[in-house]
C-alpha cells in the first residue's frame, strides 16, 4: 500500500503543489518550518516511503555515503563514527560502514561496492600501503574521498587528523617536566602516518630537553588493551629502568598500566603513564589516566561537513586540516622517583 503512495496524492489532500511536498520531505529550507512538518506528519500518515531510488534517477545523488576504518571496536574510531553520523543525520544521508583491518584488499572490496550503489562520497581511515590508484578511482567515477586520522602519501586529498607529533610531545614534556629522563615509547607502527609523527614528536621532545633518544627505549607494535598488558613485561625487564612510558593510546596505557600492576608496582607512583585520545575509559581507569585530547569528535564533524561542502559544490582547501591536542592531566603520573 506505501508504494502506491505519491507526492501527488500528499499534495492534493494538503491542497499544496507536488513541487513543495518534495521539498519539505528532503527537508529543503525553501519550505517553512511548520509546513515541513506538517507535510512529513500527512505523508507518515499516508504510508509514504521515500523512494531513493527513484530520487537518485532525477539528481544523480544516491545519499549514500561510505565510511572505513580500521577497527570500529576502538574506540577512537567509535568517537569519529558519532560524530560524522550525527553530522550526515541532518542532511538525511544515510552511509554503510566497513573496517578494513588494514587489508587494502577488502578496503578496495568496499570501495568498488560503494561505486556500484552510486555513493556520494566516502570517508575513510586509510588501510596501511593503500594506493593512490584506488583513491583516483573513486574521485574519476564521481565519489568524493575524504580522509581522517591517517594521511595518505602523495596525496593532497582533504585530511582532517589530530597534530599527533605536537600532542606526543605534549605528553613527553609533562613527563620531562617531572624530572623524568629515562621514558619509553610503547606502540604504534612506522607503517602509517600516525606512527610516524607520533615517534618524532617523542623525539623532538627529549632532544629539545637535551636527553638523549634511546632506541631500545621504544617498544613498538601494540595498539590494543591486551597489546599494552603483554607489553609490560618487556617494559618492567628493560636495562635503562625506564621510570614512565609514553603510550601510543589509551589502550595501550590501560594494558601496560594493568601488567605494572600485575607485577606488584603501582601505575602513577612507582612509573608514571601517560595514553593518547583521552577515551571515556580513560578519566575512569585506576589510576586515571594522564592522557592527550586528540579531538575525535572535531575530526569525524570536520570531515563529514567538508564532504557535503563538496557534493554541494564547494569545499576548503585540500591537503591535512590538523586539530590542535590538549593535555589532560590525571593520576597517572607522578614526579620522578628513583626505582628501587
Amino acid at each position: 500500500m506505501a508504494q502506491k503512495v505519491k507526492l501527488s496524492t500528499i499534495a492534493e489532500t494538503l491542497g499544496i503543489s507536488t513541487a513543495t511536498v518534495s521539498l519539505a520531505l528532503r527537508d529543503s529550507p525553501l519550505v517553512a518550518g511548520l509546513t515541513r512538518e506538517k507535510i512529513k506528519e500527512q505523508a507518515r500518515a499516508l504510508g509514504y516511503i521515500y523512494n531513493r531510488r527513484a530520487a537518485s534517477l532525477r539528481t544523480s545523488r544516491s545519499g549514500i555515503i561510505g565510511v572505513v576504518v580500521h577497527d570500529i571496536m576502538n574506540p577512537f574510531y567509535g568517537e569519529i563514527l558519532k560524530a560524522i553520523e550525527s553530522e550526515l543525520d541532518r542532511s538525511r544521508h544515510t552511509f554503510l560502514l566497513s573496517n578494513h583491518y588494514d587489508s587494502v584488499e577488502k578496503q578496495r572490496n568496499f570501495l568498488e561496492t560503494l561505486l556500484q550503489l552510486g555513493a556520494d562520497g566516502v570517508i575513510m581511515s586509510p588501510a596501511i600501503g593503500t594506493p593512490m590508484e584506488d583513491m583516483q578511482l573513486a574521485e574519476d567515477n564521481g565519489m568524493a574521498p575524504i580522509l581522517v586520522a591517517r594521511s595518505l602519501e602523495g596525496s593532497d586529498l582533504p585530511t582532517y587528523r589530530g597534530d599527533d607529533s605536537y600532542g606526543i610531545s605534549l605528553a613527553t614534556n609533562h613527563l620531562i617536566g617531572l624530572g623524568h629522563t629515562s621514558i619509553a615509547m610503547i606502540g604504534g607502527t612506522d607503517q602509517t602516518s600516525t606512527g610516524r609523527d607520533r615517534y618524532q614528536g617523542y623525539v623532538n621532545a627529549l632532544r629539545k630537553a637535551g636527553i638523549d633518544v634511546d632506541p631500545d627505549l621504544r617498544i613498538p607494535g601494540p595498539r590494543s588493551m591486551q597489546g599494552g598488558f603483554e607489553a609490560a613485561v618487556h617494559f618492567l625487564s628493560l636495562p635503562q629502568k625506564p621510570t614512565a612510558a609514553v603510550c601510543w593510546n589509551d589502550l595501550v596505557a590501560i594494558g601496560l598500566m594493568n601488567g605494572i600492576f600485575r607485577a606488584g608496582l603501582v601505575p602513577g607512583k612507582d612509573i608514571s603513564v601517560t595514553g593518547y585520545d583521552d577515551l571515556e575509559e580513560a578519566s575512569i581507569s585506576m589510576p586515571a589516566l594522564t592522557t592527550v585530547s586528540n579531538g575525535q569528535a572535531e575530526v569525524g564533524r570536520l570531515a563529514a561537513r567538508a564532504l557535503l561542502d563538496r557534493l554541494a559544490g564547494s569545499h576548503e582547501p585540500d591537503g591535512i586540516h590538523l586539530i590542535k591536542p590538549e593535555m589532560r592531566i590525571r593520576q597517572s603520573t607522578s614526579p620522578y622517583r628513583p626505582r628501587t
